[in-house]
């Protein structure tokens, strides 16, 4: 997962950490430390990464093994730091508490280089779940990117994303509610599209609301996730709640394009 780094974007990475862990079986003890670490390590991204400039991207990624999860926050800016005691009281807990909640702990970097932090969190998911493999990744310069599989953790990270960007955009509740239909559809249906069954997509936010784009797909892939939105047995089509849906042509695949706008089409 790529996404400007604002302050306002922590919020998308934690709900879509938090879809994943839970989806995995994390205990909630875990899950609040993982909030905690991701909340803490984005943050310094946010603070101190592009300081005086404009926001880059904080690069997010997330991989599940037996023993629980590792979630790395990347930045390409001037390094992070520990913020000092003058800042914000609720943040100020710094690297040593991320390195403390953490069963390893690793960053590296250098100056005008980046700093990458690697963390590894305990997991109590089930058996099955943490034999998966599962990977997260978030990528963001002015959309959000998203890689995430296999299949069956697609609905969880995509609909946590979706919803937290939604929030920002004073969405309506009923346009909040066909925003996780076309989630649950397109959750369901994209991972035929790829040949690993991890998907890819981004989400973009426009001043009428979001955008959603899914790709690279191989060849048909996209044409097949729209006939997905057709429900013959209602006789209708999850189309209707979309403001924009077409197919992209790119040179590494095909696209879906779906567009959400803030105000209901009712």
């Amino acid at each position: 997962m790529s996404l400007p780094a604002k302050a306002e974007n922590v919020a998308v990475v934690r709900h879509a950490l938090a879809g994943l862990a839970e989806r995995l079986g994390m205990d909630e003890a875990s899950l609040a430390d993982l909030k905690t670490v991701v909340t803490e390590a984005c943050m310094n991204v946010v603070v101190h990464a592009y300081a005086g400039a404009d926001p880059g991207p904080l690069e997010v990624e997330a991989e599940s093994d037996l023993d629980g999860v590792t979630v790395v926050i990347r930045d390409h800016g001037s390094g992070i730091r520990p913020r000092p005691d003058s800042d914000r009281p609720s943040l100020r807990i710094g690297l040593t508490l991320i390195a403390a909640l953490s069963s390893s702990f690793e960053i590296k970097g250098g100056a005008d280089k980046g700093t990458e932090i690697r963390m590894h969190l305990p997991l109590q998911a089930r058996e099955d779940s943490a034999k998966t493999g599962s990977t997260f990744t978030v990528t963001a310069d002015e959309e959000t990117r998203i890689r995430v599989g296999p299949p069956e953790i697609v609905g969880p990270v995509l609909s946590r994303a979706l919803s937290a960007l939604a929030a920002r955009q004073d969405i309506s509740v009923d346009r909040l509610s066909d925003t996780m239909l076309l989630s649950d559809a397109i959750s369901a249906r994209a991972p035929q599209g790829f040949t690993d069954g991890h998907v890819s997509l981004s989400i973009a936010e426009r001043p009428e609301g979001i955008q959603l784009k899914v790709g690279p797909m191989t060849h048909g892939g996209a044409e097949r996730l729209r006939a997905s939105f057709e429900l013959p047995e209602v006789g209708g089509s999850l189309e209707k709640l979309t403001d924009e849906l077409r197919i992209e042509d790119g040179d590494e695949g095909e696209y879906l394009v779906v567009g959400i706008s803030s105000l209901s089409t009712t």
